[in-house]
């Protein structure tokens, strides 16, 4: 009997809580441009998006009413792709409030709105970083109470987390010890973050081999992606699809299709459903998609934005 191909999910993730348009002038940050660039990934192949929003400024935000905006727009193009809300937000607008000493912190109490906009999944970054972005040292603090607390946010709310991991000591210690505590249902799906150690403090630069170190600390019954950071995004989600795991671009990571060029959401979408089908392997529906990740999270009030 002919042996099926491996079904791959692929994430687009279109905006991120960092890059300007001044960097990049395809960035989408509202809620119409970010939508219609959803639809095109969707079209190119793409089955789970991870959104962030941004006010009408730019300046990143986790309001749940402009998440909800997002949201809409992407259904009622009639697009069912899997709806991914960032808890994280970013390093401007809303996100950041000043510190004694010439220092910032990324809001808590603004990361928390990201639950409440109905999406299927969110992040979940049970990680403390600390991170230097246009000249400010900004403090991401998650101890273990905190990360908790949106475990079991999501968990109530019926959403499925996304964990979000830059060093194996994230999968080991926070991420392990909350699934233990039974705030997760398997599958696990945990996003690999790598290559953003320049500017975030315990983060791991991507290599292969530092790669094949994170995917083996992965708790049992884990499924992975990998999101590259700027000019690894490319070889990052290739080592990803040989280990297993899946796939997620976007201009939120990385900026440029090639040196010096910069990309689209839909270039990048594109170019690693081509890389997929070269290895032989078959992207996901967001169907599927949902299948493989335990959507929708079962026992808990269905999410006003999932399908399927």
């Amino acid at each position: 009997p002919s042996m099926s191909k491996r079904k791959v999910i692929v994430t687009i993730a279109p905006t991120g809580g960092m890059a300007h348009k001044s960097q990049n002038p395809h960035l989408p940050t509202q809620p119409a441009e970010i939508a219609a660039d959803v639809l095109r990934c969707w079209n190119a192949g793409a089955s789970v998006v991870a959104i962030h929003a941004r006010r009408p400024d730019d300046g990143a935000t986790c309001n749940a009413e402009v998440y909800r905006d997002i949201n809409s727009r992407i259904r009622a193009g009639g697009c069912d792709i899997v709806i991914n809300n960032s808890t994280g937000g970013g390093v401007h607008g809303d996100m950041v409030k000043p510190l004694a000493g010439d220092r910032w912190e990324i809001a808590w109490e603004e990361r928390i709105k990201g639950m409440d906009a109905g999406a299927e999944m969110c992040t979940l970054d049970a990680t403390t970083l600390n991170l230097s972005f246009e000249g400010k040292q900004i403090l991401m603090d998650t101890p273990i109470t905190r990360g908790r607390e949106l475990a079991a946010g999501m968990k109530a709310r019926g959403i499925k987390p996304e964990w979000e991991v830059f060093s194996p000591t994230h999968i080991l210690q926070d991420t392990t010890t909350l699934i233990g505590e039974g705030h997760d249902d398997e599958p696990y799906f945990i996003n690999l973050v790598m290559n953003v150690h320049r500017n975030f403090q315990n983060a791991m630069p991507y290599s292969p081999r530092n790669l094949q170190m994170m995917v083996d600390t992965l708790p049992k019954g884990s499924i992975f992606c990998v999101s590259g950071i700027g000019p690894s995004q490319l070889e990052a989600n290739v080592a990803a699809l040989l280990l297993g795991g899946h796939a997620r671009v976007g201009l939120e990571d990385n900026l440029y299709f090639r040196q010096g060029e910069l990309a689209t959401n839909v270039q990048l979408t594109e170019r690693i459903v081509r890389v997929i089908r070269e290895l032989d392997m078959e992207v996901a529906t967001p169907a599927e998609a949902r299948q493989m990740m335990g959507l929708p999270r079962v026992g808990t009030p269905r999410p006003e934005f999932a399908l399927g």
